[in-house]
């Protein structure tokens, strides 16, 4: 079924007690940060942007860190806040039918929504942090960029003198092994997964559909654009995510 939210809504999906939600950035995008891969997303316009999150760039080039502390300067002085989408997230979490919460998003607006922490798996990491990539010293992200206002265009670690990154998995870096593990096994305990907002064509994430479907897990796929798991999916919601994911979510 593709389209939009059925009403009512399927019983299957009412009686789902332990959903395991996928999201990615296509639920933030009404909090007005924008997508990657959409038709009007960051990469398609400027395809030379995706060089600030690839590691062998930033870590060879000076420019690209300058250039990559400069865009988490303009993205800080944003102002984000939760939208519908995140809230109906919370929601479900209250009707204690969640199992876990996995995100692409490196955004942190899931818990700022209220989302539980620990019901969080955040498997590109968080952009609220920055992490040296030599002695692995963290530090929150504010201070960082208070050293760039400071005059330092490309700050580096203060125990080591390393070079420092947000604590975001960049293109060419390793995934933490525990979070995937976290995320795989959300993937295989549930009755529904709700993959919303994400173009399902990174993996180890996209693959947790496969996942869910081996397990007997139905799908629900709420995205603008179509996917490659839109033909296993179970329910294919082309609607927009701030009004349609309230109605999904609804308690049976």
């Amino acid at each position: 079924m593709t389209g939009t939210v059925p009403d009512p809504l399927p019983g299957w999906l009412t009686a789902a007690r332990r959903v395991t939600v996928l999201s990615g950035a296509g639920i933030s995008t009404d909090s007005g940060i924008p997508d990657y891969r959409g038709p009007n997303g960051v990469w398609t316009r400027d395809p030379d942007a995706e060089k600030l999150v690839t590691l062998s760039y930033y870590v060879a080039d000076p420019d690209i860190r300058r250039r990559a502390w400069l865009m988490r300067r303009d993205m800080g002085a944003m102002d984000v806040r939760p939208n519908a989408g995140h809230a109906a997230l919370v929601d479900l979490e209250r009707q204690g039918r969640l199992r876990a919460l996995v995100t692409q998003n490196v955004d942190g607006l899931h818990q700022a929504a209220g989302s539980d922490p620990a019901q969080v798996v955040e498997i590109h990491g968080t952009v609220h942090e920055v992490e040296c990539l030599g002695c692995r010293a963290r530090t929150t992200m504010q201070e960082a960029l208070d050293r760039v206002a400071a005059g330092e265009p490309d700050p580096p670690c203060r125990a080591c003198g390393g070079i420092l990154k947000s604590a975001t998995i960049s293109f060419g870096q390793l995934l933490d092994p525990d979070v995937i593990d976290a995320a795989g096994a959300a993937a295989r305990d549930c009755d529904v997964l709700l993959a919303v907002g994400t173009s399902l064509q990174v993996h180890p994430a996209a693959g947790l559909v496969d996942v869910a479907v081996r397990h007997g897990a139905r799908v629900v796929v709420v995205n603008a654009e179509p996917t490659p798991y839109d033909d296993v999916a179970d329910l294919v919601v082309r609607e927009p995510i701030g009004p349609a994911l309230p109605r999904l979510v609804a308690a049976g």
